[in-house]
Parts: C-alpha cells; structure tokens; sequence
C-alpha cells in the first residue's frame, strides 16, 4: 500500500482531520482501539501525531463506500486524542483513542491529503437537574447487574462504572459497553440531553437484561430436562469435533461418499435419482446414533442395489432352445412346442409385451423346471417367488418405511436377487394363496401381471415406481379354479397333462436314475436297475401323476445300494424287479379292479382331484328297509343329488331292464364310496352310480376292465364332465382297457397322450342305454339300439 507523505499542516482552530469509521462508533470519555487502512484515514492519524492535533471519529452511513462524502457521513462524531500508534505488517494502521467531545460536522474543507472538516463542538457541561441523577443511579444498579450476569466480566469494569459520578459520563461509557447494533449507538452519540440519554441508555440495557435473564432461566431449565440420550448425543458431536481435529474419521463421511458414489452408478432415472440424493442429504445430516439413522441407510442401499439398467438381450437361438427342452423334459410334446413358438416371438420382437404363462398341472409333472429351461434359452438369470401361504397383501407390495423391520415385497427382492432386470421370474403355486385380514394378495399381483400396469409398479417400501415391464412372468398353479378370475385373465393357460407309465420309464431312465445315483454318491458302474425294476416300482409303489414319489423309491434303492457298497467297495449291485420286495417292501398298490368289480353291484368310475386323476369304486347294495336311498362316503350335496336321480332312473327303466317292480317294495338302497375319510363331490360319478344299481338290481356284474364318467339326466342321457385328461390317464395307470366317456367330450380326447389313447379302447355314449350295453352286456327292452362308438 502507498504510504502518504509525512507533511505538517497547521489547521484552523475549528478545522480537524475525520477518520470514518465503517461500524465503529467511539463515545465521549471513552478509551478505545481502532484500525485504519484507507490512504485518508492513515494520513489522518499521522498528522494527529506529527501536529500533536485531535482528530474525528465518525461514522460512516453505508460501510460499503470506500471514498465518502459529506452526505455519506453522520452528521455527529467524537473529538479523540491518539494515545498510542502502532503500524502492522499488512500496511494498517492501530491507534488506541481517548474520546474527548462531541462534535457537529458543518461542511468538509478540500486541499488536504485527508478529509478535513469545519466542525462545531458540541458543549456536554450542563447543570446536572435531580432527575438525571436519580436515572444515574438507577443506570449504575442496572450496569452492575448486567455485568453479574455476563460470563468472564473483570471486577475493574463494575467498580469503574461505581466510581463514575457524572451522569453524562456513565450515559456514556455504559452506551461503549452495550451489545447492541451500531446505528443505535449512533443514535445515543447523537443524543446531546444528558436525561435524554440516560433514558435511552437506561432502556436498551433494561430489554438487554431481561433477554440475558430470560436465557438464563432457559438454559437452567434446559440442562435439568436434559436425558441420558441427549446427553450422550452431545457427548458423541463434541467426540466427533475431536476426532476430526486429530484426523480421525469416524467412518460416517466415507459411508455417505459410498452412498453417492452407487447412487450416481445405479442407473436411476431421473427423478428418481433426485429423491435418493434427497434422501442421502437427509442422511447426511443426520446423527449415526438415531433410531432412523440405520433404517435411512438401508433403504438407500436397497435403491442403490436394485437393477435399474436394462441389461442387453442375449440373442434367442431357437434350435439351441429345442435341444434343451427336449434334454430336460420327456413328452410333453404340446407344451415345448408352445414354448418354443413363446422364444420365437420373444426373437423377432425383443421390446414387445411377453405374455404371461401359467403351467397348471398335477404335482411332479414338471411345472418348476420347465421355468428354469425356458431362463436357460434365454440366457437370463431365473427367480422363484413361492406364494403357497401368502395372505398378507405387504408380502407382495412391501412395508411402509415408517415401519419397524420394513421390508420390500418379494418382487423387488426376487430382483436385488437377479441383479437384472429382464430376468425370468417364476411365481410358483399362484393358486395358494388366500386373502386375509391384512389384504389381498391376490389384488396386488393384478398390478404385477397386468402388461399396461406393471411399467410403474409401486412398493409401498421403495415409495418410487419400479418397471417391471421387461421382467418375464410365469406362473405355476395346481388347480386353475382357485386362482381369482381377475388374475387368471391376465395369463395364458397351459395344461400338463400327467405322466404315461410308459413317459414315467422313460424319465427315470433319462434323468431320475443318474441323479438319485449321482446324490447318493454312488458311481454307474456300482449299481445298475433293470427296466423291468423301474416298471415294477411304477406300478407296485406308486400312482401319481407326476414323477415325484417314483424318484423317492428310486432314490430308497439307491440308499439300500449305497449301504451294502460302503460295507464293501467292490461289490456291483444289480436290482431287479424280484429284489424290490426286500428292498422297498410289500407292494404299496395292487390291481384290485378285478375282485372288487366281480361281485353285481359294483362299478368303477373315474375321479379328478388337484393332484391328478383317480379311480373311484362306487359300491351299491340293498337290504330290508321301507325304501330309503342311504348314502356313505363323504359325499358332498352334488354327488348325493347324482346318486338320487341314478336311483330314480333306474327304477323308471325297471320294465326295459327286465327287473320286476315289486324288487323295489320293503327294501334299503345303500349306496357307498370307499376311501371314506375323503370328501368326494360332483356329478361326474352319476353315470357309475346308474350302472352300479343296474348291476345290483339284474344281478350281472360290471366288467372288470372297464372304467366311467358322466352326468346323467332323468331322461337317461349321458352328459358331458371334465378332467377328461387327468381320469384317461389315471385308468390306464389302473390297468384298466375300456373307459366309457360322454360322446361330447370327444373333442377332449385330443389332450391325452398318444401312450394313452393307444393303450385304451374308448366307448362315446349318447344315453345310459349305451353305457349298460357297453358295462353289463345287456340292453334295454323294447328300445332301439343305438350305436355307441368305439375309439
């Protein structure tokens, strides 16, 4: 900075030197230091020294002008004596002044290095009246009470106000000490009357007192409420304070650059990017030890860990993905072809809408792995949600964050789990669930399967939309018609059918034998089963649909295998169908159709249960009575109302089946359905029920081989039933040769397997008439004969 030239003026007695202050104001009697760094100002003070001459403190209005003028400057500032100078580094100025007097600035005088003023001196020696020492005396309690209640005050400070005894004096040097605003001070320099100002002065330290008092009391009070918990909050910000000046991090920082760093590579959209850097600046400023502190970390992490990104289409090989259907699953011809057809379109339009598959079928057809095959021809990552059980509608949409223990639904977990967002996602045993108290959830997966919904589905715990959109659903169910309508509109249904004994063989061979062999740690050269072996099993230990109990008998030879070659290493074990008897038991199953069907009286119907289809024997008998139909088994109202109208039917035809009306005077019909501890229900079983009371009422028994279903009408026509599919195959698992059907539901014979339509002769029956020719060899007399197809 330049430094002005040390030049001795002579002013004029009414003419001093001004230093304007920017927020500085210095009362009369005062001692206080200032710091000057303007060329005017520095000159001032030189020649306040050098002339030994008082110069003005003044205050400047607006502190951001550099060079002021008469309008820029109060008009009333403080004549003060330079007791001491000092000149710092940095070019300023430090000078300790002693306020003098006031004084009134008439107008600025120009010629000099620095500002100059024609001033008049303002005269503060007036006749002290009484009340100005009564506010004297008041302003001196005041003044020591406020000191009392200022932290670190010297005592010097209070016994100097005491020994001030003129007014004016103590107005002043009690105005110096105020911690208050400038202007104001401003404002008690420019008051002249020394009452004046002491009431002034009187009133600010009064509200000032009341304010430190008032602060006072709320502190007392405040650290007697303090708990343990803030106290320890205060401890751990005064440790975190410390640990920072010792370049110890604990940890929180690097936590939330973490945070922001996977927040910026997440791939979000916008928006919702916005919200999670919302809610990381929440974080941010949030203490480690609150309660909310973890819950807010881990949702951040839950948005960062989510898959975002569209991960690229690997392309469809539609030749590779036939080779894999046909390496994991025998049969099920019409269903990889549907698959494959599912792939195609998946090829030539890779950003269309995928439709949303539902295998239904029995237990142990394969409903799972066809899944994991079609995620294996795409080349995507495969998740399984099991909604057996669900029945709380958070279980699918989540839990609010509010909530203790907040989790995501098991779709956004299912994705965390893939990592992608186009992945292949199973919804096993969407017939399972049921709705309950806390919800539907059932109506929540209306949003996840709907292809115009899913693009913004919603988790309560997320908050923020999610595209589901490329994600390919499918689902599994055993029976169809417990799924909800709304939820079964939005998929494409396709039937497994259940297995032929002869796909059975051919799936143990291909897949259950190496892989119960291989988990039992067994080698193919030690232990080998004969065709005839798994045939035996098949028929002698199992009668299911699927394939599941037959890979667990398979799997108990494998361990009776393993045992006798952990005895002996070199042994070579060779199961025939002789050895499954003491390996496996007694035979679980026999073919009793022939002895239970020998006797009149005895039919063999046709059953559909979730599991499959099943044969079910329908028991008729009579016994001295007044002529009540009885009913046992279980059965359910539809079923009853079947046997009714199968009674009444036959005794309307009693002429045309040459049974004698007085057969049905003073007697009992007694109609049962083994396996009693089942519930049983609907009117397939009607026709079995009409031919049972035939064969009991003319003494001729039902041919053994043969199986039925149908409803029945009173005027003896032969209606349509479903689950064709399921009861053909579970006849022919029977052993049985003919299965009498309604002649409408022909067209349902195409869904049987190939295995199954050979193996079985078919009878279309139009009325019951065709059904007692077919069964018992015997028509009615008197009516035409009808010819019934055969198959």
């Amino acid at each position: 900075m330049e430094q002005p030239a040390v030049i001795k003026f002579e002013l004029p007695q009414d003419v001093i030197a001004l230093v304007p202050m920017r927020n500085v104001v210095l009362f009369p009697h005062v001692l206080m230091p200032i710091t000057v760094g303007r060329v005017k100002s520095i000159a001032a003070v030189e020649h306040a020294l050098q002339s030994n001459a008082p110069v003005g403190i003044v205050l400047q209005k607006d502190a951001a002008v550099d060079d002021p003028g008469f309008d820029a400057l109060c008009p009333i500032g403080t004549v003060a004596n330079v007791m001491r100078h000092l000149t710092s580094a940095e070019g300023l100025r430090h000078a300790v002044c002693q306020g003098m007097e006031r004084f009134r600035i008439e107008e600025l005088i120009e010629g000099y290095p620095f500002l100059a003023a024609r001033v008049t001196r303002i005269d503060g020696s007036e006749l002290v009246s009484t009340e100005a020492e009564a506010l004297a005396m008041k302003l001196r309690e005041r003044a020591v009470e406020i000191l009392s209640l200022l932290p670190g005050v010297p005592a010097e400070l209070a016994h100097a106000l005491q020994a001030t005894r003129a007014p004016s004096h103590l107005a002043d040097i009690t105005a110096s000490l105020l911690d208050t605003e400038v202007n104001e001070k401003q404002m008690l320099l420019e008051t002249v009357s020394t009452e004046e100002r002491l009431r002034k002065v009187l009133q600010i330290l009064s509200r000032r007192i009341e304010v430190l008092r008032l602060s006072q009391e709320i502190g007392e009070r405040t650290k007697e409420q303090l708990e343990d918990r803030e106290r320890k909050f205060l401890l751990r910000e005064q440790l975190k304070t410390i640990q920072k000046e010792l370049g110890e991090s604990d940890g929180n920082d690097q936590e939330i650059a973490q945070l922001s760093e996977a927040i910026g590579n997440a791939g979000m959209p916008d928006e919702i990017e916005a919200q999670a850097r919302k809610e990381l600046q929440r974080l941010q400023r949030m203490p480690a030890a609150s309660s909310e502190y973890g819950m807010l970390h881990t949702y951040l992490e839950w948005m960062t860990e989510l898959p975002w990104r569209l991960a690229p289409d690997t392309p469809i090989d539609l030749n590779a993905a036939r080779q894999i259907l046909e390496a994991d699953h025998f049969g099920l011809e019409r269903v990889k072809q549907r698959i494959v057809e599912f792939l195609a379109v998946q090829k030539l339009k890779p950003q269309g809408r995928a439709p949303i598959l539902c295998f239904v079928g029995p237990p142990g057809v394969g409903k799972t792995s066809l899944g994991q095959s079609i995620a294996r021809a795409l080349q995507r990552p495969f998740v399984r949600v099991s909604l057996g059980g669900v029945h709380d509608e958070a279980e699918m949409r989540g839990h609010r964050r509010t909530y203790i223990g907040a989790m995501p639904g098991n779709i956004v977990q299912s994705l965390r789990k893939a990592s992608v967002r186009n992945c292949v996602m199973m919804l096993d045993e969407v017939d399972k669930m049921s709705a309950s108290l806390h919800g539907d959830p059932s109506a929540a997966l209306l949003e996840v399967l709907d292809p115009e919904q899913n693009s913004t589905f919603r988790d309560n715990y997320l908050g923020v939309p999610f595209d589901l959109s490329r994600v390919i659903f499918i689902a599994t169910a055993n029976v169809i018609d417990n799924v909800p309508p709304p939820v079964r509109d939005r998929m494409e249904i396709i039937d497994l059918p259940g297995y032929t004994q002869e796909e059975k063989l051919q799936i143990a061979l291909r897949y259950l034998v190496s892989r119960q062999r291989e988990a039992n740690g067994l080698k193919e050269e030690q232990c080998e089963i004969t065709v005839e072996a798994l045939n035996g099993i098949i028929a002698n230990y199992t009668r299911e649909a699927g394939v599941r109990q037959l890979e667990r008998e398979i799997g108990r030879v494998m361990r009776h295998s393993a045992m006798r070659i952990a005895d002996d290493e070199s042994a070579r074990v060779h199961v025939d169908a002789t050895d499954l008897d003491t390996i496996l038991g007694a035979a679980k199953f026999e073919h009793e159709i022939g002895l239970r069907t020998s006797l009149p009286g005895v039919a063999t119907g046709l059953a559909w249960t979730p599991v499959g289809g099943d044969i079910l024997f329908i028991e008729a008998t009579r016994v001295s009575g007044n002529g009540r139909l009885i009913l046992t088994g279980q059965l359910g109202d539809v079923m009853k109302e079947s046997a009714q109208a199968a009674l009444t039917l036959v005794k309307a035809r009693a002429g045309d089946l040459n049974i004698p009306a007085s057969t049905f005077d003073g007697i009992d019909v007694h109609v049962h359905v083994p396996a009693g501890a089942i519930p049983k229900d609907g009117p397939s079983a009607g026709l079995a029920m009409f031919v049972a009371l035939a064969s009991l009422f003319t003494d001729r028994p039902v041919h053994h081989d043969v199986a039925m279903t149908g409803e029945i009408s009173l005027r003896g026509l032969v209606l349509p039933v479903g689950g064709i599919k399921e009861k053909v195959l579970a006849a022919q698992r029977a052993g049985l040769k003919r299965v009498l059907l309604p002649a409408r539901n022909q067209k349902d014979l195409r869904d049987v397997p190939e295995g199954a339509r050979a193996a079985l002769q078919f009878v279309l029956l139009e009325a019951v008439d065709d059904a007692i020719e077919a069964s018992l060899g015997q028509r009615g007399m008197g009516r035409p004969r009808s010819e019934f197809k055969l198959v």
